[in-house]
């Protein structure tokens, strides 16, 4: 299969820029995100060859169209390019903000098809009350905090896999890896983040 970068979604500095700049391949992702984002072209094309396969194949699945499935890959790309300066290092690495950005663009593109009115139930609101959501807020800043203590890479599997809905097999492909490593990285992370948390969640 062979994608090609529609330009004219982008600005023109970034289609000059993708001819011209070089970008070393071995730059993380949230590196070249960030780069992206101040407008470095060449940093964007490396995310799009990174990339596209893999946004390409979620998108091909779930839509279960090519045609679709192309368009969701031009407007990923094109949303990502936009909104770059949004991305936080900080906040984790870049594949767990590039799957959700093309996330959404699929989830868009199926909506454009067919969209069904949802019915307002005649119940009570399942919400939970203050104290509920106090203990709820606090078991995410104390998991969120323990995601920090691990290495970058067991940290993008487990985002993917519990924030993102991604089986192994999709990380596998998406992250452009291993299965074997996908489920080596994630038993990692796990056995890693019980020892942290173990007792605090009880």
């Amino acid at each position: 299969m062979g994608l090609a970068l529609d330009t004219t979604c982008l600005p023109r500095r970034a289609a000059a820029a993708t001819m011209a700049a070089v970008v070393a391949d071995d730059c993380t992702d949230g590196e070249l995100i960030t780069r992206a984002a101040a407008g470095d072209g060449g940093a964007f094309e490396v995310l799009y060859r990174r990339y596209s396969r893999p946004v390409f194949g979620l998108a091909l699945r779930r839509l279960g169209d090519r045609g679709r499935a192309e368009d969701a890959v031009q407007e990923t790309f094109a949303s990502i390019w936009r909104a770059a300066r949004s991305y936080k290092p900080e906040r984790g690495p870049g594949a767990p903000w590039l799957y959700a950005v093309a996330r959404n663009a699929i989830t868009d593109r199926g909506r454009a098809r067919s969209e069904t009115p949802a019915e307002i139930p005649d119940e009570a609101s399942p919400d939970a009350g203050p104290p509920d959501q106090a203990e709820a807020g606090w078991t995410a800043w104390r998991v969120h905090r323990a995601l920090e203590d691990l290495s970058p890479n067991e940290r993008t599997v487990v985002e993917l896999a519990y924030w993102s809905g991604l089986s192994q097999s999709e990380i596998a492909e998406f992250l452009n890896i291993p299965l074997g490593t996908v489920k080596t990285r994630t038993r990692a992370a796990l056995h890693r983040l019980a020892g942290v948390l173990e007792g605090e969640l009880e």
